[in-house]
């Protein structure tokens, strides 16, 4: 992956996950940074994007670089605080589909922008600040969380596992016509981050994004909150009143709907448990999330527990708790955040097959379990982890964290961001040459 160490390589044309690289712990001087973002997350009802930019931009706000937000305010609660003088926000109310107002915030932005230090760089998260307003800017980077060429094959999934009963979407057609469409708009901005392997690549062959521009930066979760801790599983498991005799926890978290492949793992868990009494008697299944797949699993009986959504402090303690994550998603775009939490907690992981995960986080056995978007597979697998039992699951465990402080921390990946930012900002800082032991 790295060259010769002592090379000094151009950062800008690196064709790997910045993630792998090493940065000072401190930055060289601090910047002036500005953020678009269609909405700041509240709570535990974040989505990925969300958390994506509270976790990178509170902790570079941390390592002492002034930041700007520009997002929208929410009429149904208060904004939270923070405690740091150099983080401000720029509210505006959203348009009637929930987008940022552009003008709006475009007259927010200059206005900053025109003061005594303007921004040194600016970031957007997705389509936050429209191409028609970044096409401008020569010192902007866009990261992308799911783009239309990606979601294609989530299409073809959804079309595989379609019921007779259900109408045919008719996606295809539409989402290749989105694809064209992103193709001629994405060059409008500068830089862009690809938050998964699979998606850089894309954004090099297919979007022909010069190889200069498409910058790979893995998303990263608080190393300080997703942690192994013992105690706190135990403690989890009691107040669920949790057996000692049921030998396999598995987990799942996040949205419960269609498209995260809920579906999918209903049905798998439901003919499970009508073929295979030793399983039922021995297997717990926590799921923590809401949407309309909650009830449904309540159908399903005592071994699924259902805990409805959790803050970010329980949902460590959730992790902690089980012996395995599952995440049984048909959604090609984007990384998730749930797979890096539970790795950085110690568990392995068992996921759908998609080109995102399979290139960036399961990169081999040794760290967990991956299974085709169908319910003979997914069951396949399950009996396989459940075969496996406690031991195997623990060293597996254990590499699943190790690749996790290599690459998902939110250290390493707001290091890597920060490296960016200077880079696109001056010159000088686009050169690296890998630290000698």
């Amino acid at each position: 992956m790295m060259q010769n160490p002592k090379e000094e390589i151009d950062l800008l044309t690196f064709p790997s996950a910045w993630n792998h690289l090493s940065f000072p712990s401190a930055p060289p001087e601090f910047l002036k940074i500005a953020l678009f973002v269609k909405k700041w997350p509240h709570r535990s009802r974040a989505g990925g994007l969300e958390r994506h930019a509270l976790t990178l931009h509170l902790a570079l706000a941390k390592r002492g670089h002034e930041l700007h937000i520009f997002t929208t305010s929410s009429p149904n609660s208060s904004f939270p605080r923070y405690p740091f003088s150099n983080l401000f926000f720029h509210l505006s109310k959203p348009t009637s589909a929930g987008y940022l107002n552009q003008a709006l915030v475009w007259k927010q932005f200059q206005t900053q922008n025109s003061t005594e230090r303007p921004f040194d760089v600016i970031h957007t998260e997705s389509v936050g600040l429209m191409h028609t307003r970044a096409k401008h800017l020569r010192n902007l980077a866009v990261s992308w969380h799911g783009i239309a060429y990606e979601t294609i094959h989530s299409d073809i999934i959804q079309e595989l596992l379609r019921t007779p009963e259900e109408q045919q979407a008719h996606l295809l057609t539409e989402r290749a016509t989105k694809v064209v469409e992103e193709v001629r708009f994405f060059p409008r901005y500068s830089h862009h981050v690809a938050t998964s392997d699979h998606a850089g690549d894309v954004l090099k062959r297919i979007y022909m994004i010069p190889e200069e521009r498409v910058h790979i930066i893995l998303n990263g979760v608080d190393e300080d909150i997703f942690r192994p801790d013992f105690s706190q599983g135990n403690d989890f498991k009691q107040n669920l009143g949790i057996s000692k005799s049921r030998s396999l926890i598995l987990g799942m978290a996040g949205r419960l709907v269609k498209d995260k492949g809920h579906p999918l793992i209903f049905e798998a868990l439901k003919q499970i448990l009508m073929e295979n009494d030793k399983f039922r008697e021995s297997v717990i299944v926590l799921v923590a999330g809401d949407g309309p797949w909650g009830a449904r699993y309540r159908d399903l009986g005592a071994n699924i527990l259902v805990l409805g959504p959790l803050e970010q402090a329980q949902l460590a303690k959730f992790y902690n708790a089980i012996d395995i994550f599952v995440n049984p998603t048909v959604r090609a775009q984007g990384l998730d955040h749930t797979l890096l939490e539970a790795m950085l907690t110690g568990k392995p992981i068992m996921a759908t097959r998609l080109a995102s995960i399979t290139g960036s986080v399961i990169a081999g056995p040794e760290m967990g379990y991956t299974f085709s978007p169908s319910v003979d597979s997914l069951k396949a697998a399950l009996y396989q982890v459940w075969n496996d039992g406690r031991e195997v699951l623990e060293k597996k465990g254990k590499a699943a964290r190790k690749r996790g402080l290599q690459l998902f921390t939110a250290t390493k990946m707001a290091a890597a961001y920060e490296r960016l930012f200077l880079c696109i900002s001056k010159q000088v800082y686009c050169k690296y040459q890998n630290p000698t032991n």
